[in-house]
């Protein structure tokens, strides 16, 4: 068909004032006929553009901007943007250029007598507008919540065609301004079921528990549809919960009261019924005013208003003083619900089935409370990402993603920026996690207006009101969100308003409403949810005597690239200081797309898209395809259940002391294992009995008799306790390791050979110091020699617009050789190298080489930067082996990539791992794979082995790459196939800190000196 028919019928043009939509509801009803699968569909420019003659066929729940074949032709593939608009366009103006998608499926359909057929529509991103038999039916412009059409009444019996149109661009589009990509489609599930005329309309949950008492309470408000106007309701509904069955009657219509008519009839005198002025009374009750005598006998049923009424149609439910085990992240404990809605002769018209579970969130002072416990928030912000088909996400999928977390216990979500699939609660509720539940509000190209603009008020209070409607009865939700990112205003306080009345049982969440002023806000955030702050914006909160809220940041620790650094500092005050409670990371995976399936991650710009924000969107704590990077491996040890909390003259007495970081739980779910840590691998590794510790408390371990032989015998490096679960779950099979903790034992400093015995060895052997004219050493595996190395491939963080460049003034990114001295002295051969940085700054390195054998030498070094040196990215060394080498060991930190401020959580040890595995391949290429506290390194392969040690622990940096090379490429996907091997060995590396939004790395690990000095060894061994 073609034409315009459908470009008319009751819009809203703007898409501001839904039409048809069904009321928002928590009910989940069962699909009859699903309608995901293929689709006709059509790409148009605008809504009112004229339908053509050819279809293709699409998927839904699928987005056309993900399907070059389809996107291409209107310029509409994903468009990535943080905070401007991708159009010029001011609010509510549209874009003329608005693609337009349209999906017709035909179904053969009878309907049922006596039942109304409800079209769900799971999420469309954009204006939607449904058709059915080319009739209009609703419009919806809320993009992550369902969309809900009865269209009983334009169905036929026989064929009928759906038609769902979506447009891109709507006034409410202004309102959906995330730090995501723009796309567009049916993101989620679209199916049809049938109701019967009489049914049940919502089911409201309330279940308390009391931590004082151990007990609980249960209201369930039941309401109905097509009973409320009614005066006589037969109707009743029954519950079943807890082995228990209840039955009330549906609430029945009532007469509107109403002041009686006065009497016309004059044939008596009318007797007296009314004492004088008694409407005074009225205003006296209602403003508890002395009562005057003459008044005091008039009853009380004549002077007062009435309570309100129930409402019609309605069944209430009040159960007290339940035996029930209550909710938490820890135990997710929940009951089934069963609500029925009986017809006047007991057959069951309508049913639906809850699961309910028993917890209390509260803010008393300073505390988030759960169950009257104060509970840490180990949490990570989340979007809707899937790197094959953007925001449509499968079960599995889902899954995936909460059972990771919940491997590396995190144990809290935020929403970000809008309300997730509900199976994605299901899932919260059943596997245990806390949820701040966003709704989808942000407008943050135009924050400081648009919540102050009454053209916007209806449907910013419209989206708050319908999330909470669709998940109030959802455990794992303990506060709502009014949104992000959309400033303060009018409709805020608004939606907070009408939140609190219709549910008092969770706290509000809005980073607005404070982020210019940590003590204002009150009205629409109950605790203080800041984003990025500072370590002393912290403190200085909790010892504030204004403070009033727990602190809970709602963003931190920006994992953009390499960086997260800074992390451990942060749970420093989370767990130590009064008023703070932890937060959200941001945030959990990156955004990064591969639509085509080649592996080719891509960010903003790269679709063409124009303006857009590059790789900004790359800054999840996992890689798009869940692999998790090193930062998560860091929040998984600061997370863990299990602190240890002796030191290591205990463990080398025999015992270990831990602390049950747990809030509700004891350690009975995990089974402990140590292992002793030694320079050749881990050894001795047993099981030992987990002690009885309650959640906050300490417990003892006896280590056994073998492995406190073992840690005294050899000089073991660390003894490590690994955290497994002890049974199968949902989230993880038995055995999952979810955690290791150290003690580490003091290393005795490590002694390379002296110059005299240097120079014994190397008349014994008749070796030499092989260099060329300008001093570098020579040998057949090094194609290039260890050479002085200042800089690192900047990560995102370093290049941060708040560092201003700090480091690219430095210079040090260009070293170049102005003059080398080279001469013997009694300490061996002394090689003084002066460099000329980039902008001319001297920089002077003086090696001292020993040759122990051919090919085997002690290198002293001493390094001088320019005096007025504040800060740098690395004092090292750098060299290059030919081809040929396969795999790396390493004796100190690992096995996961470490940095300064970013090390918290890894482990001494002696590592293995193949030399490609040792990069983390960061989207946009940057410093990558260091370790930190290394005091020997073995490279092998076919060409040979190389081995160095290091009294002085360096970091270490073995990979494929070249610094230059890494800073060159815009994608890891465009670095070509590598096999040279590029060694660094720094005495000095810097942290990595979150400057591009947060706190740049502690000054502790920065690297502010200008003189540097070390040693170390240097044995190379051709094969052969």
């Amino acid at each position: 068909m073609t034409g315009t028919e459908h470009t008319t019928g009751p819009w809203d043009a703007s898409g501001l004032h839904p039409v048809g939509r069904l009321p928002t509801h928590a009910l989940r009803r069962t699909p009859e006929i699903g309608l995901d699968g293929a689709w006709d569909f059509q790409l148009l420019p605008s809504p009112t553009a004229r339908l053509g003659l050819e279809w293709k066929k699409v998927q839904v729940p699928s987005l056309w901007t993900m399907r070059k074949d389809l996107a291409d032709a209107e310029g509409d593939r994903p468009h990535y943007t943080n905070v401007p608009m991708p159009f010029e366009e001011v609010p509510p103006q549209v874009p003329r250029h608005n693609p337009t998608g349209v999906y017709r499926r035909v179904i053969q359909l009878s309907p049922v007598p006596g039942r109304r057929t409800v079209l769900h529509v799971g999420a469309a991103e954009g204006l939607l507008r449904v058709y059915v038999n080319d009739r209009p039916v609703g419009s919806s412009s809320d993009s992550h919540l369902a969309a809900e059409f009865d269209i009983t009444d334009a169905l036929v019996t026989g064929t009928n065609r759906i038609d769902l149109r979506v447009a891109k661009w709507s006034s409410a589009s202004y309102l959906e301004d995330q730090d995501h990509w723009w796309q567009s489609g049916l993101s989620r599930p679209v199916f049809l079921y049938t109701v019967p005329e009489v049914r049940l309309a919502d089911v409201a949950v309330v279940a308390d528990h009391d931590p004082a008492t151990g007990r609980g309470d249960l209201r369930v408000t039941v309401s109905t549809s097509g009973l409320d106007h009614l005066y006589a309701v037969d109707h009743s509904v029954r519950i079943e919960v807890l082995g228990r069955s209840l039955t009330l009657p549906v609430t029945p219509r009532l007469a509107t009261r109403t002041l009686p008519k006065p009497s016309l009839d004059r044939s008596a005198r009318p007797e007296p019924r009314l004492p004088e002025d008694f409407m005074d009374l009225l205003s006296i009750n209602a403003a508890d005013a002395p009562v005057p005598p003459e008044f005091r006998a008039i009853p009380a049923t004549m002077t007062r208003l009435p309570e309100p009424a129930a409402p019609a149609g309605n069944a209430f439910f009040a159960l007290d003083d339940l035996d029930v085990v209550p909710w938490s992240a820890e135990t997710p404990h929940l009951e089934e619900l069963v609500v029925q809605l009986l017809s006047p002769d007991g057959t069951v018209a309508d049913e639906t089935r809850v699961r309910v579970g028993f917890r209390r969130v509260r803010v008393e002072g300073r505390d988030l409370l759960v169950n009257g416990r104060r509970i840490l928030v180990q949490g990570v912000a989340r979007h809707d990402v899937d790197p094959r088909t953007g925001r449509v996400l499968s079960p599995e999928r889902l899954l995936e993603e909460l059972s990771l977390l919940k491997r590396f216990n995190v144990n809290a979500i935020r929403t970000a920026h809008y309300p997730n699939d509900p199976r994605f609660l299901d899932l919260c509720d059943e596997i245990g996690f806390y949820v701040v539940d966003e709704a989808d509000v942000e407008g943050h190209a135009f924050a400081s207006t648009i919540a102050d603009d009454p053209r916007y008020l209806p449907e910013i209070v419209e989206r708050v009101s319908r999330m909470v409607l669709r998940d109030r009865n959802h455990p794992s939700v303990i506060s709502w969100s009014l949104g992000n990112e959309t400033g303060h205003g009018s409709a805020h306080d608004a939606a907070a308003g009408w939140l609190r009345r219709f549910d008092p049982t969770r706290p509000l969440h809005y980073e607005g409403a404070i982020s210019l002023d940590w003590h204002a806000g009150h009205a629409v955030s109950d605790f203080l949810c800041p984003m990025y702050p500072a370590l002393a914006g912290l403190e200085g909160y909790s010892r504030d005597p204004r403070a009033d809220r727990p602190l809970i940041t709602c963003e931190y620790a920006f994992s953009m690239g390499n960086g997260t650094g800074g992390l451990s500092d942060y749970w420093k005050l989370f767990e130590s200081l009064p008023g703070l409670q932890g937060g959200f990371i941001w945030q959990f995976t990156d955004h990064s797309l591969d639509p085509d399936g080649d592996g080719k991650y891509r960010y903003g710009g790269d679709f063409g898209d124009e303006t857009h924000n590059g790789p900004m969107l790359a800054n999840g704590v996992v890689f798009p395809d869940l692999t998790p990077k090193p930062a998560l491996f860091e929040a998984r040890g600061l997370f863990s259940p299990v602190r240890i909390v002796s030191d290591a003259d205990d463990a080398l007495a025999g015992t270990l002391r831990i602390r049950n970081r747990r809030t509700f739980a004891d350690l009975s779910a995990y089974t402990l294992e140590l292992r002793a840590e030694t320079g050749t691998g881990p050894a001795g590794a047993m099981t030992v009995t987990t002690p009885e510790v309650a959640a906050g408390g300490e417990g003892t371990i006896e280590i056994p008799a073998p492995l406190r032989k073992l840690i005294a015998a050899e000089p073991s490096l660390a003894l490590t306790l690994t955290v497994l679960t002890r049974e199968d779950a949902l989230w993880a099979p038995a055995g999952t390791e979810v955690a290791a903790e150290q003690i580490t034992f003091p290393r005795a400093p490590g002694e390379l050979p002296s110059a005299v015995a240097g120079r014994g060895a190397a008349a014994r052997t008749g070796a030499t110091v092989p260099l060329d004219a300008e001093g570098h050493l020579r040998h057949p595996l090094l194609r290039r020699s260890p050479r002085l190395s200042l800089w690192r491939a900047l990560t995102c963080h370093d290049k941060s617009f708040a560092l201003d460049n700090r480091f690219v003034r430095s210079g040090f990114f260009r070293l170049t050789p102005v003059d080398v001295e080279i001469k013997e002295t009694g300490e061996g051969t002394v090689v003084t190298t002066r460099y000329e940085a980039a902008f001319g700054d001297e920089v002077v390195h003086r090696r001292t080489i020993t040759a122990l054998s051919e090919g085997d030498w002690v290198l002293t070094e001493q390094v001088s930067l320019p005096e007025d040196t504040r800060d740098g990215l690395r004092v090292g060394m750098e060299f290059e082996l030919v081809d040929g080498f396969e795999d790396a060991r390493w004796v100190g930190l690992g096995p996961w990539e470490n940095y300064p401020d970013r090390r918290a959580s890894a482990l001494l040890g002696s590592w293995e791992s193949g030399i490609d595995d040792l990069a983390v391949p960061y989207l946009l290429p940057q410093e990558n794979g260091t370790r930190g506290e290394v005091t020997a390194v073995t490279l092998t392969g076919p060409a040979g082995t190389v081995r160095t040690s290091h009294p002085t622990p360096l970091h270490m940096n073995v990979g494929r790459y070249r610094v230059g090379e890494l800073e060159a490429a815009a994608h890891w996907w465009e670095l070509p196939p590598s096999r040279k091997t590029v060694v660094h060995l720094d005495i000095a590396h810097r942290g990595l800190g979150t400057a591009v939004l947060g706190p740049d790395t502690h000054p502790r690990h920065r690297l502010p000196g200008s003189e540097y000095a070390w040693q170390w060894r240097l044995t190379l061994e051709s094969a052969g």
